[in-house]
């Protein structure tokens, strides 16, 4: 996530009521989470297993509940709990906007499109040309939807990331302060629900179609033309490449990647990443010839306990 303009390591020290190492005009261009940071972001960290990974990322601002030493070319800001703070600063850069109408005056919405009743359309909603959109469709703020796309009535786009931590008095939520993108041609059946960027995009690529009951997580993105049956659950920050097939009630682990072509036979468990070009099935997930081999030998073993016998 970019802010408007560019601000100081002062300003944004200043905004946390926080200690900083580095010059005090460093420039902060943004907040991200670590798979997605580039130069100018702020990136944070809570743990010491993630401090080196943090440190090494290509965020150039660390905010860490630790003083350590300050790599060459970043910045550093020192918070007894990087977690809130990170939520102070999404909260400020990207504050709630409540709505008022079923359609906000700020939403853009292209020639052609038809929007049925009782649908929502937040502030800042880009939607393209010709699209449909059916009935009890909820489109949540700052979501982008391309030209010639179809959402089918219930399904639900830019609703808040799963991503919790434990305290001792229970949850405290990151806040989500990401987008929904949704490419050019793609179908999205009824009854889904595609979660926003914690800060970044969840993103569904040119051509893709997704049919009903259909779970996809923070940040993550599936590629051009990929066919994703009924009763799947993708899990946050997955990389799903492109004219992958993945059948019904699938279930992934977080941040894996798919290869392109890859077809995920239904109820597997996707616990890795795997490569493309392949057909898989199972769980643990395995390529599918090797896994019906080792189920059709399975059968076999009560008799050959009864030849032991």
């Amino acid at each position: 996530m970019k802010f408007p303009k560019i601000h100081s390591l002062q300003e944004i020290a200043n905004l946390l009521e926080c200690e900083f190492i580095g010059d005090q005009n460093f420039p902060v261009s943004g907040m991200n989470e670590i798979h997605v940071v580039e130069p100018g972001d702020i990136v944070f960290v809570d743990h010491p297993k993630y401090y080196d990974k943090a440190l090494q990322s290509a965020a150039t601002i660390v905010l860490i509940n630790k003083k350590v030493d300050c790599p060459e070319g970043k910045a550093l800001l020192i918070s007894d709990d990087p977690f809130r703070d990170f939520n102070t600063l999404t909260k400020h850069f990207k504050p709630f906007q409540s709505a008022n109408v079923a359609v906000s005056a700020s939403a853009v919405i292209g020639e052609g499109t038809v929007i049925q009743p009782n649908s929502f359309i937040g502030n800042h909603v880009q939607i393209g040309k010709n699209c449909l959109i059916h009935s009890n469709v909820s489109i949540y703020d700052h979501t982008v939807i391309g030209d010639n796309v179809i959402i089918h009535a219930g399904t639900i786009l830019g609703a808040d990331a799963f991503y919790y931590k434990k305290r001792p008095d229970g949850f405290d939520q990151l806040i989500s302060g990401g987008r929904v993108v949704i490419e050019d041609n793609v179908g999205i059946g009824a009854l889904c629900t595609i979660d926003k960027g914690v800060t970044g995009d969840t993103t569904i690529g040119e051509g893709t179609k997704i049919d009903n009951q259909v779970h996809v997580g923070h940040d993550s993105v599936i590629g051009k033309k990929c066919l994703i049956a009924s009763q799947t659950g993708i899990a946050g920050c997955v990389v799903i490449e492109d004219e992958v097939t993945i059948w019904g009630q699938v279930g992934t682990t977080s941040g894996i990647t798919i290869g392109a072509k890859a077809v995920i036979m239904g109820q597997t468990g996707v616990t890795k990443s795997v490569e493309g070009g392949k057909s898989y099935f199972g769980t643990p997930i395995e390529e599918s010839r090797e896994k019906l081999k080792q189920l059709a030998n399975i059968k076999k073993i009560p008799e050959i306990l009864n030849k032991l016998k």
